[in-house]
């Protein structure tokens, strides 16, 4: 039938190096990654949204978070910047191939 050698005669190049840790060390440091952007992300959601809504604390870590208006403005208008940025990159490429 189809008669196969059992090991590859040549193996592609990898441009990816090789690591020298155990697996169990890149498991390790995949969940710290993992776990320290969940706790960004609930900083971020508490400082832009339910700080807002929450009355005072008393504790003044927290008062400041929820005076700040900062990132309350910044996280929705990073949409309409992104367009803007878009639309300048499309131009430049378009003035680019045509010039």
């Amino acid at each position: 039938m189809d008669a196969r050698p059992a090991t590859a005669l040549f193996r592609l190049p990898s441009l990816a190096p090789r690591s020298a840790a155990p697996p169990r060390v890149l498991l390790w440091w995949g969940i710290t990654l993992i776990c320290i952007g969940v706790l960004g992300f609930c900083f971020i959601l508490y400082a832009t949204l339910l700080s807002k809504l929450l009355p005072p604390s008393g504790v003044p870590i927290l008062d400041a978070i929820r005076s700040d208006w900062y990132y309350s403005f910044v996280v929705p208008l990073t949409g309409p910047v992104i367009l803007v940025a878009v639309y300048f990159h499309w131009l430049s490429m378009k003035l680019f191939k045509h010039a």
